[in-house]
């Protein structure tokens, strides 16, 4: 008799087990749980790259380092660009020395010796102006034929203006270089100027300089390596500027808009939550954001992309972290 109680008990224990089974399964599926809208957090990265091909020649930081904006990272040596700076700094000490010589004229020595030359000449002037009166007056008491009077004559001539060239030659050294010619002397000064700045500006480049206030994510070089133009050299995360992104599907997007302030819970950082506001709400491709509910007698519904971003910095907050937008 006691045997079959017990049997009787623990079926009837089976039957009440099956039954608040089945009931649980019947609550759950007509009320099932609320989706929930995850995303993951994303920061502005920059990639710290170079303008002059070199040699890595001296890394100040480490990955996981903390700079601020303006601090020096690395630096890269170049050969190539310290020969061109020797070349233009030569240029440019030419040019100058040729402007001060455009700007002060002859030397006293070639002042000199012009005024000798001019004096050299009206001495020799003189004396083929002697030389042809006296033939002249020979000449008209036919003592001398016209042909030896056309010959002196030619000489005078030659000696007034071998005078003349020579009084020109003496005034020129006296009033210095022409206008322009000292202009065109400060253009080239100028110019081989421009060629120093430029170069400069190369080597000024040649220190790379943290872009923003963040922390040094990645190194891609090492010291030696050699680096062509435009080649990263390091990552610098900014966490200043931090959001947070979302594939939410459409039926889900109610209280979602653009400038609308939501709850975001970080799994990561204690599920915290923290006030964000909604910065964009855009379409996704439609190719691979469509859900086909038709065949449950509803319609199909497309993903949109809504970045939300932070009102106040998340102390801790890295990219990637899991985002979850919480229910008002």
């Amino acid at each position: 008799m006691k045997e079959n109680n017990k049997s009787l008990l623990a079926g009837l224990a089976v039957i009440i087990a099956t039954v608040v089974i089945v009931a649980l399964v019947g609550i759950f599926a007509i009320h099932p749980q609320k989706e929930i809208i995850a995303g993951e957090a994303d920061a502005a990265e920059y990639r710290v790259s170079n303008m002059v091909p070199g040699h890595i020649d001296s890394l100040y930081v480490k990955e996981g380092a903390l700079v601020r904006r303006g601090d020096t990272l690395a630096h890269i040596a170049s050969r190539q660009v310290d020969a061109k700076m020797l070349q233009a700094e030569a240029a440019r000490s030419a040019a100058s020395a040729q402007s001060r010589k455009a700007q002060h004229g002859a030397r006293s020595q070639q002042k000199e010796m012009a005024y000798q030359v001019w004096q050299k000449a009206q001495a020799a002037e003189e004396v083929y102006r002697k030389s042809y009166e006296r033939v002249k007056g020979l000449h008209e008491k036919g003592v001398v034929a016209q042909q030896k009077l056309d010959e002196v004559e030619a000489k005078y001539k030659v000696a007034q203006a071998d005078c003349a060239a020579a009084e020109q030659q003496y005034l020129m050294t006296q009033e210095g270089a022409q206008r322009e010619d000292i202009d065109a002397a400060a253009a080239l000064v100028g110019r081989a100027g421009g060629a120093v700045a430029e170069v400069q500006s190369y080597l000024d480049d040649s220190y790379l300089i943290a872009p923003c206030d963040g922390e040094v994510v990645e190194i891609f070089a090492k010291l030696g390596d050699l680096i062509g133009t435009g080649s990263p050299v390091m990552s610098v995360l900014d966490m200043n500027d931090c959001w947070f992104y979302f594939a939410v599907r459409e039926d889900m997007l109610k209280d979602i808009n653009t400038g609308s302030t939501v709850q975001v819970r970080i799994p990561a950082l204690g599920n915290q939550t923290y006030a964000c506001t909604v910065r964009k709400v855009q379409a996704m491709a439609s190719y691979a954001t469509w859900r086909a509910t038709k065949t449950n007698g509803q319609y199909d519904v497309k993903s949109f992309d809504v970045k939300v971003v932070p009102q106040e910095g998340i102390a801790g907050l890295k990219p990637g972290m899991t985002a979850i937008i919480c229910d008002k």
